[in-house]
This record gives structure tokens, sequence and C-alpha cells, in this order.
């Protein structure tokens, strides 16, 4: 990836050397024409379009932001409505994250999230504890995680 990355400046820099216009929107125009020749030429490299893992990074921190405002929303009208009535819960979560980086960066967003907090990992990496402030179903919070969260690490990671 980091070779496609610079093969892409490269092309960006050559681009702006042949259009002798030393400005920033020729160099973009450049960026975007390596993006197209690499795009191009994928299938001579050895990995994957790196664009593909960059919009898969895009994705996850949509997401991520997305459970972040709900999440907001639902502890919001947790705090705000007169009588609290709230199920608080500690439930396992079964991982298919491998890699520390991924299982640190699965229970970050998890612990980001407002309402909910990693509180232990297994000793065998597969399970993460979690608590949650307000649970009505706890099948429906994990499949929920597995296919946000956990779908989106997986294809950053792969």
């Amino acid at each position: 990836m980091a070779f496609q990355i610079v093969l892409n400046f490269l092309i960006a820099f050559v681009w702006v050397f042949l259009k002798n216009t030393w400005d920033g929107p020729t160099f973009v125009g450049g960026y975007i024409l390596g993006i197209i020749i690499l795009f191009l030429f994928r299938r001579f490299f050895d990995r994957r379009f790196y664009m593909e893992k960059v919009y898969a990074i895009v994705k996850l921190l949509l997401i991520f932001l997305r459970e972040l405002v709900k999440a907001n929303i639902d502890v919001l009208k947790e705090v705000l409505r007169p009588k609290l009535n709230i199920k608080p819960c500690i439930f396992a979560l079964p991982i298919s994250v491998k890699k520390d980086w991924e299982i640190t960066t699965l229970a970050n967003l998890i612990t980001l999230t407002p309402g909910t907090l990693v509180i232990d990992i297994s000793d065998d990496n597969s399970i993460l504890y979690i608590h949650a402030i307000n649970i009505e179903d706890v099948n429906e919070v994990i499949d929920d995680i597995h296919n946000t969260f956990e779908k989106a690490i997986m294809e950053v990671s792969r």
C-alpha cells in the first residue's frame, strides 16, 4: 500500500513538472490522474488497490459517527426522562477479530460510544465483556456490534 501511495505522489509531481504550473489544483489533478492510472494497472500489484483501504477507513469512521450520534440521543433520552427506568447489563461479546490492534480498535470504538464500556477481555482474546447502561435485548446489541464495528474493522484490515 505504501508503494502505491508513493507512486501516486510521484505521478502527481511528474504531472506538475509536465504542466509547468506550480499550484495546488494542478497537483490535485495529477494526484487524481495517478489514482486513475494506478486503478487501471492494479492487477500488476501484489496487494489490493490502496483506495479500497482508504474507502474502508472512511466507512468505519462514518459508521462510528452514526453510532455515536445514535448513542448520544439514547443516553440523552434516558437522562431527561422524569423517572429513571434503565436496565443496566454486563454481557459477553464473542469477537471474530484476532489481531491485537483490531481488538483494541473494537474495544475503543465500543467504549467511546456513550452508554457502553468494555470492562475486560478474556485471556484468549475471543470475548469482550461490556457494560451497557440500558439494554432491552442482548442478542440484538451483539448482532448490531458484529454488523457495524466488527465488520468494518475486518474490511479495513483484510
